[in-house]
């Protein structure tokens, strides 16, 4: 039997090649005592991005798919190729990792065994919080409250606030409901429980579910505030704002990248929360899906 490691990294790459060896760099460079390796599975990119991982670096165990697999079959893939190893990290190839940000996020898992998965501070390329390492659960009320506008007219509010947990210290470590598969450290034996990512995700979404699953089963779910990540985020969708300009996605994979983030909220919300509500509640919030999702492509469409 292989022995045991602190560390295995999962990295899903889509045609970001040169982002991918910027986080790879990141990620060998990173310093304190702990056993680690890095599995990297292509999603059947057209951008060399898999000779560059064979040419560059040699360490790394890679997984080359002829066609894209989606978010959540590729790491679960992946996954199953892991050495045996306490805790597994999800990230994605658009983020650069600080030197001391794994030993620090390996020595709080450690240290709080109640924990299924943490994240840190995620921040954008302008150094604000990517607001998706820091969330709660899509409830009808709380995706209202986000999608109206009220919780930015009341951010600190635990009432109007329940999405973007604006009410939290961000200065301070912390429970949270859900946090985002760009770094998401989970416990091996929490992931392995749940069975890992719903597959029925292909590109958004299965993160908040993973972390519904885990917190069902007991576990909690932790924002650490000591230490954070630079995540270049929409860079392979092309759809999120900060993005749109840079991103070198096409058209075709922007509408699709759009529809998928729509989709997420059908599979959530059916899945989880269907019958928690009434009817009449049930059918707004699925005229608000595809309300949203009308506007979305329509934006795309004259963008």
């Amino acid at each position: 039997m292989e022995n045991k490691i602190d560390l295995s990294i999962i990295i899903v790459n889509f045609n970001t090649k040169d982002l991918l060896e910027a986080c790879l760099k990141s990620v060998f460079s990173s310093q304190g005592k702990f056993s680690f390796e890095v599995i990297v599975i292509d999603n059947g990119s057209v951008d060399d991005s898999a000779k560059m991982v064979v040419d560059k670096f040699p360490k790394v165990k890679l997984i080359k798919s002829q066609s894209n697999l989606g978010f959540s079959t590729a790491n679960n893939l992946a996954i199953k190729k892991a050495k045996p190893s306490s805790f597994i990290l999800l990230l994605n190839p658009d983020t650069v990792v600080p030197k001391t940000s794994l030993k620090k996020m390996i020595t709080f898992m450690e240290q709080n065994p109640k924990a299924g998965a943490a994240t840190c501070r995620v921040e954008l390329a302008d150094g604000c919080l990517d607001q998706a390492c820091h969330r709660g659960f899509p409830t009808a009320w709380n995706a209202f409250c986000y999608f109206s506008g009220l919780e930015k007219l009341f951010p600190k509010s635990r009432f109007f606030s329940g999405y973007s947990l604006g009410y939290l210290p961000l200065n301070k470590t912390h429970q949270i409901d859900s946090a985002c598969g760009a770094f998401l450290m989970v416990r091996r034996q929490a992931g392995d429980q749940v069975n890992w990512l719903d597959q029925d995700y292909f590109w958004y979404g299965e993160d908040i579910d993973f972390c519904y699953r885990l917190k069902q089963k007991g576990w909690q779910i932790f924002f650490v505030a000591d230490t954070k990540i630079t995540h270049y985020k929409g860079m392979a969708s092309g759809i999120k704002s900060h993005s749109q300009k840079i991103s070198s996605a096409k058209k075709e994979t922007r509408i699709k990248a759009a529809k998928a983030s729509i989709q997420v909220m059908h599979i959530f919300f059916n899945k989880h929360y269907r019958d928690k509500y009434p009817k009449v509640i049930y059918w707004l919030v699925i005229l608000g899906i595809i309300i949203l999702e009308k506007i979305r492509l329509l934006k795309l469409k004259f963008s």
